[in-house]
């Protein structure tokens, strides 16, 4: 579906449950209640820059917030196999995702925009990026000459992210995000309004007391214990690494709902 034509969210629920970004999703059971033990035990690779102290130290806790916000299974006793993600879910925070965006817009706000998943969320970035800057909105630019995570930062289409060597990098880390805010607020330069992103750039942005949304996959809890503690704004649940062209119809339904398509 061409991205300037905006599915019924009917439409948009049928789509994702068929390419696997919500529904029963690629990512197993094993992998998700292991990422949730983690963050309960104080991992801060799984907190993805956010500071989780010791409110979350049950995985069952932490495992009814994604239950709740993304749509796994609830069951604890459900240790193995197939998980879930709520389309519903889904569709409903792209919509609250989606009034962020017109606020965005409607204010000419400076928006950053980066993603540690190039290889399935650039494409729905940087189509944001470009809906953003023609509504009137100041999309930022990173400082030049930035180092993090061993990599260096660039942006391509109004995007950040890591190139390391020759290729972008997945990454979960918070540390390119507290570099690119570090060297704003060193030089004086005002930091932004918005932040749309994913992984610890995400919740860097956030910690940080910077308005944040961000996109997560059923393995990824930490965003959605931050929007459940309001260090987020939005956090929408879907598999983050399909075909990018797969999140044509999804970037559409979004743009189109803040008004932006």
């Amino acid at each position: 579906m061409p991205i300037d034509r905006a599915p019924s969210r009917q439409a948009l629920i049928e789509h994702l449950l068929r390419t696997r970004i919500a529904g029963d999703v690629a990512t197993t059971r094993e992998n998700n209640l292991d990422h949730y033990r983690e963050l309960a035990s104080g991992n801060r690779y799984y907190w993805l820059g956010l500071e989780l102290g010791d409110r979350w130290t049950e995985e069952d806790a932490v495992l009814q917030v994604m239950a709740h916000r993304c749509g796994v299974v609830p069951d604890p006793g459900h240790r193995a196999g197939q998980d879930t993600i709520d389309p519903e879910l889904t569709v409903d925070a792209l919509e609250r995702l989606a009034i962020r965006l017109r606020k965005a817009a409607d204010g000419r706000q400076r928006v950053l925009l980066a993603t540690g998943h190039p290889g399935g969320l650039l494409g729905v970035h940087q189509a944001t990026a470009a809906a953003l800057r023609q509504a009137g909105c100041e999309i930022v630019t990173i400082p030049e000459g930035l180092h993090a995570d061993e990599g260096r930062l660039l942006q391509m289409g109004g995007v950040a992210m890591v190139l390391r060597g020759a290729a972008l990098v997945h990454t979960h880390s918070p540390e390119p995000m507290a570099a690119i805010l570090d060297a704003m607020d060193e030089a004086g330069r005002p930091l932004p309004d918005l932040v749309v992103a994913d992984h610890g750039w995400a919740g860097c942005a956030g910690q940080r007391g910077i308005d944040a949304v961000g996109y997560a996959d059923c393995n990824d809890p930490a965003l959605f214990v931050g929007e459940a503690e309001g260090t987020l704004a939005v956090t929408v649940p879907l598999d983050d690494h399909v075909a990018p062209h797969y999140y044509d119809p999804m970037t559409a339904y979004l743009l189109d709902a803040a008004g932006l398509l």
